[in-house]
C-alpha cells in the first residue's frame, strides 16, 4: 500500500525519473491519522519497523501495531495534560518507542522537538527557554532523564518529564502509562499549516536555531523517499541517523511510510562498520542512505565481503561526496551512490534522482518542488560555472521549506529577504544543469585574492591513503590574507610524523593550483563534529584563533 499517491500528482519519464511533481494537501492533513492510521486500516499486517541493537534484541512492528500503540500513547500523554500546541522535547535516540510516540504527538496536535541524548544540562535549558518547552520524553539510557529533571527543577516552563522502560524519581514511566491506556483515540482537529515539528540545528556557527515545520513537511518528503532514496513498497530502508536530528525525518519515518516501505532501526551507541554491514546483510536491507563518512568506513572493511544482494539503491547526503569514495563503493557493490542536498530547513532541494544520468560528485539538479538558482552577493543570477549562493525563488506556494525560526523572527526574515530563500551554501551550475558544491559562505577561504572552497582541497586530500577524515580552513596570514590549513585524522595503520606531514602536503600540492596549496597541516586524533556527523570547521577555526591569542 502506497499512500503517497493520494497526496500528489507526479510525472516520470521512461527511466522512472521524476520530471513534474505537485502536492495535493487536505486542509486538515495529519500524518498520525492520514498515514499511520490509514496504513493500519488498509495494510495492518505489513511491516512498518524492524528493530535490533548490538545486544541482538529484536522487535518487529506492523502498521497495525504502530496505529494501536500510537493511539495508546496519545491517550496516555493526553491524560497527563499534553494538548494541542504544547511543545514536547523528545530524546529517544534510536529506541523503538520513537516510532509510535511521535505519531501520537502528531495526533494530539503537539509540537515535537526531537533532540540528541548528547545534550548537556545547559543545552537542554537553552532549548526549554528558546522554544517554551512544557514536556519532555526521555530514553532510559544514560543520564538524559536525570539531566532533564535537573532542568525541570530550575525552569518553570518544563512541567513533566516522561521516561520509557524505567522508574526514576520525579518522572513518569511512559511505558506503564501506555500499557494501561485505551487503544481507541478520537481525531483531534488540526490544520495543515499549524506547527508540527521543531529541529534545533546542529549549530556550526552561533547558538542552535529552532527550525519550525508545519504538517506539509511530511508530505514534502515524498520526493526524498520515493524519487531519491527509491524506497520500495514492502521494502526495508535504512538511513544512518539518530532521531535527534533532521536526517531521521528524511530517512526513518515520513516518506518511507508514505511509500509503504518498512524502516530498519539499528539502535547503537558506538558506530561499528562491520556490525552495521552485518545488520544490512542479515535483515536484507533494500535501500540505504548515509553520509559519505559512513561509506568511507565501509569501503575500508570492503563491502564486497558481505552479502548485500538485497540492496538495490544507495544515497548519500550531509557532506560533499569525494569521487574516490564513489568509485570504491561502485567497485565493491555495483551500485552508484546518488548524492543529494537539503537542509534542516528544507527537504531534498537538489538531487541525483532515481533514473537520472548522475554526475559523480555533483549534488544533482533541482527537484520539482524548488525553483533553485545560483546568485551573486547582489542577488543577480549567475551564468554557468560561476560560484554563488544557492537560493530558492518560489514560483507559487512553497512547500518543503520551514515556517520560521522559533523565537527569532528577524533571522527568518533575513534568510527570506526580498522574497527569496537564501540557503547560505555556495555552488556552481555546469552546462548540463548539475550543481557542484563549494562550501558554506562562511567557510570560503580568501587567499591571495582568490576564493577557495574547502571541498576543492579536501577532495584531493581524501585520495591519500593515510587520510581518513579531513577539514580545510583558512588561518590568518600577513601576506596572503588567509593561509590554507588542513586538519587530518589518520586512517588505521598510519602514525603521525614529520615525514608523513610532508608527504601528504606534497601529494595535494602537486595536484591543485598554486593558490590552493596547503601551507599548514595538523594531525588530529578526532575531528570536531555536529550531532549530525558533519565536521565543524568553525570549531577548528576557533582552536586556531586561540593558539594565535
Amino acid at each position: 500500500m502506497q499512500l503517497f499517491k493520494n497526496f500528489c500528482d507526479s510525472v516520470v519519464d521512461e527511466n522512472g525519473l521524476l520530471i513534474d511533481f505537485k502536492l495535493k494537501i487536505p486542509e486538515n492533513y495529519n500524518f498520525g491519522y492520514d498515514v499511520v492510521d490509514e496504513m493500519a486500516r488498509l495494510a495492518p499486517d505489513d511491516t512498518a519497523l524492524v528493530y535490533t541493537n548490538p545486544e541482538k534484541d529484536e522487535k518487529t512492528f506492523t502498521f497495525g501495531d504502530i496505529g494501536r500503540l500510537s493511539n495508546k500513547a496519545a491517550n496516555a500523554l493526553r491524560s497527563q495534560g499534553i494538548k494541542k500546541g504544547d511543545k514536547v522535547l523528545v530524546i529517544l535516540k534510536r529506541n523503538y518507542e520513537y516510532w509510535y510516540v511521535v505519531p501520537a504527538l502528531h495526533k494530539l496536535g503537539a509540537v515535537v522537538i526531537p533532540a540528541t541524548n548528547m545534550l548537556t544540562v545547559e543545552d537542554i535549558a537553552y532549548r526549554v527557554e528558546t522554544a517554551d518547552i512544557r514536556y519532555a520524553i526521555c530514553t532510559p539510557d544514560g543520564t538524559s532523564a536525570e539531566d532533564m529533571v535537573e532542568v525541570m527543577n530550575s525552569k518553570e516552563q518544563l512541567k513533566k518529564v516522561f521516561i520509557v522502560r524505567r522508574e526514576l524519581e520525579n518522572t513518569l514511566n511512559l511505558t506503564r502509562l501506555i500499557e494501561s491506556a485505551d487503544d481507541d483515540f478520537e481525531r483531534t482537529a488540526t490544520n495543515v499549516e499549524e506547527p508540527m515539528l521543531i529541529y534545533f540545528t546542529s549549530g556550526t556557527t552561533g547558538y542552535p536555531k529552532a527550525v519550525m515545520h508545519n504538517h506539509t513537511y511530511t508530505l514534502s518528503h515524498i520526493i526524498t523517499a520515493k524519487y531519491w532514496q527509491n524506497v520500495q513498497e514492502n521494502g526495508l530502508h535504512l538511513t544512518v541517523a539518530e532521531t535527534g536530528w533532521g536526517k531521521a525525518s528524511w530517512g526513518k519515518i515520513y516518506g518511507q511510510w508514505l511509500c509503504g516501505c518498512a524502516v530498519m532501526v539499528y539502535d547503537f551507541d558506538n558506530f561499528s562498520p562491520h556490525k552495521l554491514l552485518r545488520v544490512m546483510e542479515k535483515y536484507k536491507v533494500t535501500s540505504f542512505c548515509a553520509p559519505p563518512t559512513v561509506y568511507r568506513y565501509f569501503i575500508k572493511r570492503d563491502m564486497s565481503k558481505y552479502d548485500l544482494s538485497s540492496l538495490k539503491h544507495l544515497t548519500t547526503a550531509g557532506e560533499a561526496l569525494n569521487p574516490s569514495v564513489f568509485d570504491k563503493v561502485y567497485e565493491q557493490t555495483g551500485l552508484r551512490l546518488m548524492e543529494g542536498f537539503g537542509q534542516t530547513e528544507s527537504v531534498l532541494m537538489l538531487g541525483n534522482l532515481f533514473g537520472s544520468k548522475s554526475k559523480v560528485g555533483s549534488l544533482g539538479k533541482p527537484t520539482p518542488l524548488y525553483n533553485t538558482i545560483i546568485v551573486d552577493e547582489d542577488g543577480n543570477e549567475l551564468p554557468e560555472n560561476e560560484v554563488g549562493e544557492i537560493v530558492v525563488v518560489p514560483e507559487e506556494k512553497q512547500y518543503g521549506i520551514f515556517m520560521g525560526y522559533c523565537g527569532d523572527e528577524s533571522l527568518y526574515k533575513n534568510v527570506w529577504r526580498n522574497g527569496v530563500y537564501h540557503t547560505g551554501d555556495t555552488a556552481y551550475k555546469d552546462e548540463d544543469g548539475y550543481y557542484w558544491y563549494v562550501g558554506r559562505i562562511d567557510d570560503l577561504i580568501k587567499t591571495r585574492g582568490f576564493r577557495v572552497g574547502p571541498f576543492e582541497i579536501e577532495n584531493v586530500l581524501m585520495k591519500h591513503p593515510a587520510v581518513l577524515e579531513c577539514a580545510v580552513t583558512g588561518i590568518p596570514d600577513a601576506s596572503r590574507g588567509q593561509a590554507i590549513k588542513a586538519t587530518v585524522k589518520l586512517a588505521d595503520g598510519f602514525e603521525k610524523s614529520r615525514e608523513l606531514e610532508k608527504d601528504i602536503k606534497h601529494f595535494v600540492n602537486k595536484r591543485v593550483s598554486s593558490y590552493k596549496h596547503i601551507q599548514v597541516l595538523e594531525f588530529a586524533d578526532e575531528m570536531p563534529k555536529t550531532i549530525s556527523g558533519k565536521i565543524k570547521r568553525t570549531d577548528i577555526r576557533n582552536i586556531d584563533r586561540s593558539k594565535v591569542c
